[in-house]
């Protein structure tokens, strides 16, 4: 039984984990209240996981999962990519964000709004080397949202092969396909394998 402290206070972020991770031997704890949010300064998403994933190994003693995710849009030349959380701002709300990423794309036509959603997740431990991990999922920006599932910019993204965005499909569909289930998968893949030992 491997026991992780979970760096991300986002609850869809770690229902997600959750539901992907659920029947491995692994115990996901919610991050502790007095643990305070880590800037993240780097200028990569391995950069902003293992920071996060390290606070959270110095708060606790603990091993630790981080994450982080950005929507890499290819007419953008990556937009908003690292900043995808805050790309409308520090305190900007999902909405603001889909808002901004939609506005930017103006009329750019459906053939050139393909994108790549990235996520990395690090396990970091006290006492050994992080392990890293990442899942991509590709597909296209929408010209307007649909759907009311999911979180972020799933309701303007449709995945290759799909006439839906993720906002429109069940979380089993969407854990089966999305970037973070990818890397999830593949840190169960790696833990299994014991990759960290």
């Amino acid at each position: 039984m491997t026991t992780f402290v979970l760096a991300t206070a986002n609850a869809h972020k770690a229902h997600e984990m959750g539901e992907v991770l659920a029947g491995l031997d692994v115990t996901l704890l919610a991050r502790p209240l007095d643990v305070p949010e880590v800037d993240e300064t780097e200028d990569t998403l391995e950069g902003n996981a293992t920071l996060k994933a390290r606070a959270l190994v110095d708060a606790t003693g603990l091993p630790a999962l981080a994450d982080d995710t950005g929507l890499f849009v290819d007419a953008l030349d990556g937009r908003p990519g690292v900043f995808s959380a805050r790309y409308a701002g520090e305190d900007a709300s999902y909405q603001d964000n889909v808002r901004k990423l939609l506005d930017e794309l103006g009329d750019v036509s459906p053939e050139r709004r393909g994108a790549e959603f990235r996520t990395v997740i690090v396990a970091a431990y006290p006492d050994r080397e992080a392990l890293v991990v990442v899942g991509t999922l590709r597909g296209s920006v929408t010209q307007g949202p649909r759907g009311s599932r999911g979180f972020g910019y799933d309701p303007v993204f449709v995945p290759e092969g799909e006439t839906r965005t993720l906002a429109e499909m069940s979380p089993e569909e969407k854990n089966a396909i999305s970037h973070r289930g990818n890397a999830l998968r593949a840190l169960a893949h790696a833990l299994a394998q014991g990759s960290t030992n």
